[in-house]
């Protein structure tokens, strides 16, 4: 059968605008659709705006810090309008360059929804298209909790649509939209809780992080809540109160659904192409990412897996390499580093300690310390906290974490030694730049503690 595609992609985010890209290279005949915006979440409503504002949240910090260090400087009150300005801007081009990448390299573009109708053809935007292959890289989508009141709380989306920054803001949630959200908004001027059910925010991190960062966050004026499981919201006037029980009340100008990301997969059709999901709505995928129909792959947000743009990129390359660059290969979701744009930020690689513990016996190290720059603003919440989790019987570095400013740019680097299987001794003989406190990885000399102790005697 004579296909009008070698390829077809589902999705203009960064995973099927990579592969797309990539495959057209190797000489595919390949198109694209995207129904919403080029460049996907990332881009448009995730890292790239959101760190935008985090950067603005941490010049008001700065500015305060300077006076400590000599500086006269008065602060003066935060111009929203023109920050999202800025911002908007900045997210047009990048969004306007993913459209210049495709066309540079000959794939056909389509601003339209796509949905299957067999195996082979899908229709787009009202037109029946034919493609050998077909990629899923719809992403994810923003999910609210399914309570009394639910439409008066606002999803992530919507932070980059304000048109002036909430006075008093409720979020709902602890991973790592609700908390850097909530340093954001914090920083730029908001009175902040969150509110989460775990005891401690970030449930999946290194327990030391998790704890170090709920000190921090306090620190700043934002009020934690933990173990308190919202039951409704109400809106009274021009408040929004987020309740929970009889006894548990907040009173909020906005109220933000921080609460997790469903697979976007509603309305694709995957039925009548016989593709097979989990109960969640995720695709279901094999190690080379294909789905129960062989010639039909997903990847990204909508398989569920490492819900992270570089790992999702990464993945859309080799595809496309395996697929038509006659170069089969595989990205690893192992040791993917990573980081959370709270205020200090976090990076990490690898494994925490209680998933290495799981493993075996490990040697843990751990520094806590006061940059230099605040023993001098004394600012406080700013203290670092660095770790390495070391196997004990081979002194591979099996993972390693920080909080604290430039975290993540230190983590890329300290992520390539993790991957490349660095031991103990490596990082112990690496000179430390000095005085940095990226050195304090390389210095760290006295084992904290053993973990993992019991699962070695089994």
């Amino acid at each position: 059968m004579a296909y009008d595609f070698d390829l077809f992609v589902i999705g203009g985010g960064s995973a099927g605008v990579r592969c797309a890209r990539i495959s057209a290279q190797h000489g595919a005949r390949v198109a694209v659709a995207e129904e919403r915006f080029w460049g996907g979440t990332c881009v448009n409503v995730g890292c790239v705006p959101k760190k935008i504002m985090v950067n603005a949240a941490e010049y008001g910090m700065w500015a305060e810090d300077a006076r400590a260090f000599g500086w006269d400087i008065s602060l003066g009150g935060h111009d929203w309008a023109k920050l999202a300005a800025a911002r908007d801007a900045e997210v047009g081009r990048l969004s306007g360059i993913y459209d210049k990448l495709l066309a540079g390299v000959g794939v056909t573009r389509f601003d339209a929804r796509a949905t299957f109708l067999d195996a082979h053809t899908l229709d787009v935007g009202g037109q029946r298209v034919t493609a050998e292959r077909i990629v899923i890289a719809t992403g994810g989508r923003a999910t609210r909790l399914d309570i009394p009141g639910a439409e008066h709380g606002l999803i992530s989306d919507d932070l980059f649509t304000l048109k002036a920054l909430p006075k008093r803001v409720v979020v709902l949630g602890s991973g790592y939209i609700a908390l850097e959200f909530a340093c954001l908004l914090r920083g730029l001027g908001a009175e902040v809780d969150v509110i989460y059910r775990a005891s401690l925010p970030l449930r999946g991190f290194d327990s030391d992080i998790r704890e170090a960062l709920a000190e921090a966050m306090v620190a700043q004026g934002i009020r934690l809540n933990p173990n308190v499981s919202p039951s409704r919201i109400a809106r009274v006037g021009g408040q929004v109160i987020v309740s929970a029980g009889d006894s548990f009340f907040r009173e909020a100008d906005a109220v933000f659904f921080c609460t997790g990301r469903s697979p976007n997969t509603q309305g694709l059709g995957l039925a009548a192409a016989g593709v097979a999901m989990t109960a969640g709505g995720a695709v279901v995928v094999d190690d080379d990412h294909a789905t129960s129909q062989p010639h039909i792959f997903a990847m990204g947000d909508v398989i569920d897996r490492v819900n992270l743009t570089p790992m999702a990129t990464a993945v859309g390359h080799a595809l496309a390499d395996t697929l038509f660059g006659n170069k089969p290969r595989r990205a690893s979701y192992d040791n993917v580093p990573t980081a959370v744009f709270t205020s200090p930020p976090i990076g990490t690689v690898g494994l925490s300690e209680e998933a290495a513990a799981k493993l075996g016996p490990v040697d843990v190290y751990v520094s806590r310390f006061t940059p230099m720059r605040h023993t001098i603003s004394k600012r406080d919440g700013r203290k670092s906290l660095m770790k390495l989790v070391v196997c004990q019987n081979t002194q591979k570095v099996l993972g390693a974490h920080m909080l604290g400013e430039d975290s993540a740019e230190i983590m890329q680097g300290v992520g390539i030694a993790v991957v490349m299987g660095a031991t103990k001794q490596d990082f112990d003989r690496t000179i430390g730049i000095h005085p940095t406190a990226a050195e304090e990885f390389v210095t760290m000399r006295t084992r904290t503690r053993v973990a993992g102790v019991a699962k070695a005697a089994e």
